[in-house]
């Protein structure tokens, strides 16, 4: 190899070490820069989520005992419900109950006087209604006897004319 082309090689490769070096040189100042405007944004979101988050703490802070009370109070509501829809259960389970034998007893009430109405209803029929229609067809004998008796209307029902002549 030729003594010249040594030296350049050396040459190029220092150049291009020197230039990388260069390159990683700028890259490392724009990283710095970089760097510093994120750590100042950074800084500026922190100063505006820090009270944010303190107010927040704090609210909850605040609102635990009143979240516990609403808590507290909906349960003993809830027990307080629970026992009164029992209550209730028991005097709809008892007063339906007492209805019920109410009505039995009003059955039989109803039952027994239909039954008492019924017997005075064949007792008047067989003491009162059987002698009032033997009397009714007795007076009804006596009568046609008497129509008879008078010259009224014969066995045929028919009145004799002699009536109807003398009105004329």
């Amino acid at each position: 190899m030729l003594p010249g082309w040594i030296e350049a090689f050396i040459v190029v490769a220092a150049l291009a070490i020197i230039l990388q070096t260069a390159v990683l040189v700028s890259m490392a100042i724009q990283l710095k820069s970089t760097m510093s405007h994120f750590e100042k944004l950074a800084g500026d979101l922190h100063a505006r989520v820090d009270p944010i988050l303190i107010r927040a703490g704090r609210i909850i802070d605040e609102s635990e005992e009143r979240i516990r009370s609403i808590t507290t109070d909906t349960a003993e509501i809830t027990r307080l419900a629970r026992s009164q829809a029992q209550k209730l259960d028991r005097v709809v389970t008892d007063t339906l109950e007492r209805v019920r034998i109410q009505v039995l007893r009003a059955d039989q009430m109803i039952t027994g006087t239909l039954e008492v109405i019924d017997e005075a209803g064949t007792t008047i029929r067989a003491k009162v209604w059987k002698p009032v229609m033997q009397i009714s067809a007795l007076i009804k004998g006596i009568k046609a006897g008497l129509d008879v008796l008078r010259g009224g209307p014969g066995p045929d029902g028919e009145v004799a004319h002699q009536d109807e002549e003398l009105f004329i």
